[in-house]
């Protein structure tokens, strides 16, 4: 693992927490239910959090499903992730501007990079088009991640690489 990463500082929680990110963002790429979760790193993100909702809720992949759902009303934007909660959903978040993305990629995935130049966030994005997912890290945005690869990346055994 890389020294100055942590998806999640409490080792216990830190499995459960994988476990419920990784069924909801499988879910949702299976119902090509579009999807923004940024996870706070060591950058603060209150400034981002005050754009959304906030809330302070236990990570279930049954609440972050129903966030995202189609006609709920903060499936728009992000929803942010800090000290093991969801602590706002609906959240803007800075917009890659002159990234190089594949013309299949909108404006969830140019907010996703544009969030990994601005901060550390770790930025997991779900394609309502292609139902694919992605992750961007300080810059760099990995498509096409399998569970399996999501899960090495936020337990810290995987980095974040350009279209890997």
């Amino acid at each position: 693992a890389f020294d100055d990463f942590h998806v999640i500082q409490d080792a216990p929680k830190l499995e459960e927490v994988i476990d419920q990110l990784i069924v909801a963002v499988e879910d949702m790429a299976e119902t090509k239910t579009g999807a923004l979760i940024a996870i706070e790193q060591g950058t603060g993100l209150a400034e981002i959090i005050s754009t959304g909702t906030q809330l302070d809720a236990v990570i279930t992949s049954a609440l972050i499903e129903n966030i995202f759902f189609k006609n709920s009303p903060l499936h728009d934007g992000a929803m942010i992730i800090a000290d093991n909660r969801i602590k706002a959903a609906g959240c803007i978040l800075p917009v890659a501007q002159n990234a190089t993305l594949p013309k299949d990629m909108g404006l969830r995935h140019r907010s996703g990079l544009g969030m990994s130049l601005e901060t550390d966030a770790l930025v997991i994005i779900v394609s309502e088009e292609r139902g694919k997912i992605s992750v961007a890290h300080k810059g760099k945005l990995s498509v096409n991640v399998t569970a399996e690869e999501l899960q090495q990346i936020l337990s810290g055994e995987r980095e974040v690489t350009n279209y890997c």
